[in-house]
């Protein structure tokens, strides 16, 4: 299950395929890609697990999940994980 980072709240503002997104807790302006933004705006509504993030994102970008979609969408999360701005609940 993956969730926002706690007691942030993410501001987005959109620019053609590139999204600038504010994190209120630390200050930070991240300047991010249309599939990195959808899935925090997912995340805004509740933790998901990856399987039902990958599912809506596929659907968004009228794609079909496969093992290469799978691997660039699941490096766009750990990215956001990198960020500070999502993490991996523990089982």
């Amino acid at each position: 299950m993956w969730r926002l980072m706690p007691g942030q709240a993410l501001r987005f503002r959109q620019f053609d395929d590139q999204v600038v997104v504010y994190n209120d807790l630390s200050g930070d302006t991240h300047l991010l890609g249309d599939s990195a933004a959808h899935l925090l705006s997912l995340l805004q509504q509740g933790p998901a697990p990856a399987a039902r993030l990958l599912d809506a994102l596929a659907a968004a970008h009228d794609s079909a999940r496969d093992a290469a979609f799978d691997e660039q969408a699941g490096a766009v999360l750990d990215q956001l994980a990198a960020l500070f701005l999502i993490e991996l609940l523990p089982c």
